[in-house]
């Protein structure tokens, strides 16, 4: 990071002014990698001591969430990571790794199966920590045998200097009963134990609703056609209001946003900024208040008549868990001739 140019320097004053809020443990786990890189110590310092404050510490590991009563691996995964990456990329000490191993032995009880996690943004960051992590206790010489013992059998995995970077895996033939696990040497080695079983597919609960009244002058056919949407968003969780949340409006075919009405969307309660993109509208909204239901609105204009007009979706979902979601569709009301 080239710390002196104009538009990193301007950019990083701007997130120093920001510092007073803490409140969001993503962004401030964020923010202490970026200062990190930036060679900022004093504010990497500042934002590490306050993230220890909110850290969630259970039977030696380590992690963070959004909030206390968040339960997303996804959003835990990736802002513990951010804190990890801090932890390690100015010259850390024994204590920062001793820190770090506690996140490390939690981040890889979140991996599935194959290695990853439960999207492909917190895999990315997680492979990144735990790379970094392993570049740095990393030791060119010794051994170790990890034994794996069942209630009948037993399995015993040799990690060697001609071995290490090779993924061993045996299958457990007793799955019921007690199972020990016992390391002895001196090179450094991670075991995972993934056991798969059937569930009936579980109902799908969203915290989020979302309303869409389409409303159009079918009588007037001397001007292209409008359609005005009426919008509601609820949000109806347990806590007092949601992270950042994305109102994701796509196009009847033919039709696109009229200007200014997307002008004053823009300035709209609790709007943040609007993209289009492609023959979608994202509207960002900074948060939804508990149980109050929200309303904006857009009008759309017909540009190109369309036979067989089809009905288009409006999404609402939260920024950080995408997959708490709620979508309704909409249609043309009026009937051509």
């Amino acid at each position: 990071m080239n710390v002196s140019a104009p538009v990193v320097k301007k950019s990083l004053s701007c997130l120093k002014e920001s510092i007073s809020d803490l409140s969001n443990t993503y962004t401030t786990a964020l923010m202490a990698y970026v200062f990190t890189l930036a060679g900022d110590m004093e504010t990497r310092a500042h934002l590490l001591q306050h993230l220890d404050t909110v850290s969630i510490s259970q039977g030696g590991l380590l992690h963070w969430s959004q909030t206390a009563t968040e339960t997303s691996a996804f959003l835990s995964v990736e802002i513990s990571s951010y804190v990890m990456l801090a932890k390690l990329s100015a010259s850390p000490t024994t204590e920062d790794l001793g820190y770090a191993t506690r996140i490390v032995r939690w981040l890889t009880g979140q991996q599935n199966y194959y290695g990853g996690f439960s999207s492909t943004q917190d895999t990315v960051v997680a492979l990144q920590a735990l790379a970094l992590y392993s570049t740095l206790v990393f030791s060119p010489k010794g051994s170790s045998t990890v034994t794996v013992q069942s209630p009948s059998s037993q399995l015993t995995f040799d990690v060697n200097q001609n071995n290490k970077l090779l993924y061993q895996e045996e299958l457990l033939k007793d799955v019921t009963g007690k199972h020990s696990l016992e390391v002895k040497g001196t090179a450094c080695a991670s075991v995972q134990i993934s056991l798969h079983y059937n569930i009936p597919t579980p109902t799908e609960v969203t915290s989020f609703s979302v309303k869409v009244k389409p409303e159009a002058n079918c009588t007037n056919t001397s001007h292209r056609p409008k359609l005005s949407l009426k919008m509601q968003s609820v949000y109806s969780g347990k806590e007092t209001s949601t992270n950042m949340v994305i109102l994701d409006i796509k196009m009847l075919s033919g039709f696109v946003p009229d200007p200014e009405s997307l002008k004053r969307l823009k300035g709209d309660l609790l709007v943040d900024r609007v993209e289009q993109k492609e023959d979608h509208v994202l509207v960002y909204l900074r948060e939804l208040p508990k149980d109050i239901p929200i309303n904006h609105s857009l009008e759309l204009i017909q540009e190109l008549p369309v036979q067989n007009l089809k009905p288009a979706v409006v999404k609402i979902y939260d920024y950080y868990q995408t997959s708490d979601q709620a979508e309704t569709e909409y249609s043309f009301p009026c009937v051509a001739a």
